[in-house]
């Protein structure tokens, strides 16, 4: 990185440390937490539109979409985390390699299943071999993400579907008597008066799925985690730069870094809480009216 780098057996201090923290793996380091933003930043709004269609479905008065639906939240909801991260990656792996080993392969005349083994033809493997390193990394990322949607979206339906039967009957009823068609009272006012209801339990979806990142690790993206374990370990003098272990500090920067990011989605959340509330039947919209109205009297 810097000019004075080209030996690091001859640095010493702030020149070693500068030369240290500025090596590729290093860089690698300080984009994956670009990447654990990316995952949020994807994964929260398509968990929240998959949490909302099953919330609907689950409501649905068609028998089978609501069976579909509660059975989506309940299974979900039903399986450890990691256990659902570990199978639900891989499955959807040799699921998608399937489907294009039936397309790119008619002719094809071996089992795919082979033992311990999944065989498809080579045109179906995904990436294929000769794809650049940053495809690999891209549909890995992808799977991930995919993943941590399905989980996160069915305790997203659950919260969903608590805070659309939290909205009372009577308003539903009152728009239907104004002419509204059941879809126009479920778009124009069950839907805008459920996020009230569904904040909350929203918020504390939205820390879990923070905390959840660091599962990551565990799918084979280098994340934060990964990074860490690597450079603060031991180094011997057959690296350019050896160092006792300090795994201790890497980890200390990663605390503090989630620390640092569940504060700031507490203060977020709690203005977005304060919006949502503004002339709302609730007990926070009912405090600002009382506010509201006191200022007005002084």
């Amino acid at each position: 990185m810097f000019s004075y780098c080209t030996d690091p057996s001859a640095l010493q201090g702030f020149e070693w440390l500068s030369c240290y923290l500025t090596t590729g793996k290093h860089l690698g380091f300080y984009a994956s937490f670009g990447t654990v933003l990316l995952l949020l930043a994807i994964t929260a709004p398509v968990a929240l539109a998959m949490g909302f269609g099953g919330a609907v479905a689950a409501r649905s008065s068609i028998l089978p979409l609501r069976w579909l639906g509660r059975a989506y939240i309940a299974v979900v909801r039903g399986v450890p985390d990691i256990i659902f991260f570990l199978f639900f990656v891989i499955a959807l792996d040799q699921g998608f390699e399937w489907l294009r080993h039936q397309v790119k392969c008619p002719d094809w005349d071996q089992p795919i299943r082979q033992g311990n083994d999944f065989v498809v033809c080579a045109a179906a493997k995904l990436p294929l071999s000769s794809s650049p390193q940053w495809v690999h990394e891209v549909y890995g990322f992808s799977l991930a993400v995919l993943t941590f949607a399905i989980v996160f979206g069915a305790f997203a339906a659950n919260v969903l579907y608590g805070a659309m039967r939290a909205v009372p009957r009577a308003q539903i009823e009152t728009a239907e008597a104004y002419g509204m068609t059941p879809r126009q009272a479920f778009r124009r006012v069950l839907v805008p008066q459920m996020w009230v209801y569904a904040l909350p339990g929203l918020s504390n979806l939205w820390m879990v799925l923070v905390k959840a990142t660091p599962l990551l690790f565990l799918l084979g993206v280098e994340d934060i985690v990964y990074w860490a374990r690597e450079l603060g370990g031991m180094k011997t003098g057959a690296f350019s730069y050896p160092h006792p272990d300090w795994r201790l500090y890497y980890f200390l920067g990663l605390l503090v870094f989630y620390l640092l990011l569940t504060r700031v989605s507490e203060v977020a959340l709690d203005r977005l809480m304060i919006r949502l509330s503004h002339g709302q039947a609730t007990l926070s919209g009912e405090q600002q009216r009382k506010a509201s109205a006191l200022d007005g009297a002084a």
